[in-house]
């Protein structure tokens, strides 16, 4: 990596921190440059207004994240050719991710930027917007593939339940981060893996 592509790494770090601390309205391009030791030219020479740095910033994050949740989930594959079985792996593996962060999940930037959307232009709001659609998406992918083998129990929204899983994952952010329980986010994930495996496993025979 170059001198460059360092500073601007070194940018963005320094942003993200910032912005899930304490909002995005509040971190000001100052601070980012005072604790990035650079000038407001060094700064503008990578990223010409606020809006930008939150693009590479989301960019950055989503790109972070689809890595993480890509080795988990190709993971559970390779441990199971089951569709059930290797989602719920999956989400086990998962878990065990979020248990192992020592000081709990930092936070989620797609939420924090949504809950300031206005702050930010078309092109920030729409990335967003597509991380989640993609992410509902793949999940919703790997559910039609565990009930074109084990059909569900009850009746339910395949849709619903792929979005569930977001829901869940950053509902257990903040309330881990308001309650100081980091452990909740792990536990959400598991109660979430036992309502696959109610709603997909079989009933005994009778």
């Amino acid at each position: 990596m170059g001198k460059g592509e360092a500073t601007r790494e070194r940018i963005l770090e320094i942003a993200e921190a910032a912005v899930l601390a304490k909002g995005f309205g509040a971190t000001s391009i100052e601070e980012v440059i005072a604790e990035a030791g650079l000038t407001k030219s060094g700064f503008f020479y990578h990223f010409r207004d606020k809006n930008a740095l939150a693009r590479e910033m989301l960019r950055r994050y989503v790109e972070t994240n689809d890595r993480l949740f890509d080795e988990i989930f190709r993971r559970g594959r390779e441990l199971s050719d089951d569709p059930l079985q290797s989602f719920l792996i999956s989400l086990k593996l998962l878990a065990e991710v979020m248990a192992d962060l020592p000081n709990g999940h930092p936070g989620c930037l797609i939420a924090s930027i949504c809950y300031q959307e206005r702050l930010f232009d078309r092109e920030v709001r729409d990335l967003t917007a597509h991380s989640v659609r993609s992410w509902n998406a793949h999940f919703r992918e790997i559910l039609d593939g565990i009930a074109a083998v084990y059909p569900p129990r009850e009746p339910i929204d395949l849709d619903d339940l792929a979005e569930m899983i977001s829901c869940v994952v950053d509902g257990a952010i903040i309330m881990s981060k308001t309650l100081n329980d980091p452990k909740r986010l792990e536990r959400q994930i598991l109660l979430f893996r036992s309502c696959v495996k109610l709603v997909f496993t079989p009933p005994p025979s009778s």
